[in-house]
């Protein structure tokens, strides 16, 4: 049986038939304004859940799986059309019992007596307690206050890869042309006449002869070589360069307008 301990547990659950078949989700409790026991569950049907109905849960039970009623899924389908409203008069109670044959009056005695349209029925939600102002009429009531949210934006950076650098050493051949300063012995012929200094020299030797001279002459001619020698030391190193640069995107924020509060209607 479920109690008002185990209301919030219901709101949500998946609701079965007395066989098993799965009819909907729970989606409001109602109580018994006089006893505040849980009375009703409305359902929430359909391919899109759009579509809610009311259906007993005094002989309910709360499982593992959901709640399971003691009412068939047909029964649900063709439930009396009544507007989820927060509240259940009287007389629309009083449709529901005899539509699922629950017999009038069993746990509606006040109502009969007194009579008085604001005695009935009233839905409570996931957090909802007694006398709470307003109630949610989108879906579940889940809370006695609207929740008004919006987008910020975080802005960071992280480090991705951008790009590769590296050396690489390659030979290219190119032509030099250098100056080398060379010199080369060539024959000069000297005379010098007869003198008293030289007559000797000269008388030195037969009077009539054939005679022969010769001179090694000597040139310079230029020299090619190669050496590799180091000439530079060259690496790769990184530096950090720090910039600006601005992002901009689209940000949503929930706008709560109040209707009906005052002769204009004022946006929050």
């Amino acid at each position: 049986m479920i109690g008002t301990d185990t209301i919030s547990r219901v709101i949500g659950q998946d609701v079965y038939d007395e066989s098993g078949e799965k009819i909907g989700s729970a989606a409001e409790v109602y109580l018994d304004d006089e006893t505040g026991q849980p009375e009703w569950v409305t359902v929430r049907t359909g391919l899109f859940g759009t579509k809610e109905s009311f259906v007993p849960i005094r002989n309910a039970d709360l499982t593992n799986d959901g709640v399971r009623v003691p009412v068939s899924k047909t029964q649900v389908k063709d439930a009396p059309k009544i507007d989820t409203d927060g509240h259940l008069s009287p007389q629309e109670e009083q449709e529901l019992y005899r539509y699922y044959g629950l017999g009038e009056g069993t746990q509606t005695a006040g109502f009969e007596t007194t009579g008085t349209a604001g005695e009935g029925m009233r839905n409570v939600g996931g957090n909802e307690t007694r006398g709470t102002v307003g109630h949610d009429t989108s879906g579940p009531t889940t809370d006695d206050a609207m929740t008004r949210s919006e987008e910020r934006l975080n802005v960071g950076t992280r480090s991705e890869e951008v790009g590769r650098a590296r050396l690489r050493k390659y030979v290219v051949t190119e032509n030099v042309t250098e100056t080398v300063p060379v010199s080369r012995e060539e024959v000069r012929v000297e005379r010098e006449p007869i003198t008293d200094a030289n007559v000797g020299n000269a008388l030195d030797g037969p009077a009539i002869s054939e005679e022969e001279h010769e001179v090694v002459l000597q040139a310079e001619r230029p020299v090619v070589e190669k050496e590799a020698v180091p000439v530079e030391r060259v690496r790769l190193d990184k530096q950090t360069v720090t910039g600006q640069e601005q992002v901009s995107d689209e940000l949503r924020k929930e706008e709560i307008e109040v209707d009906g509060a005052t002769d204009t209607d004022r946006r929050i």
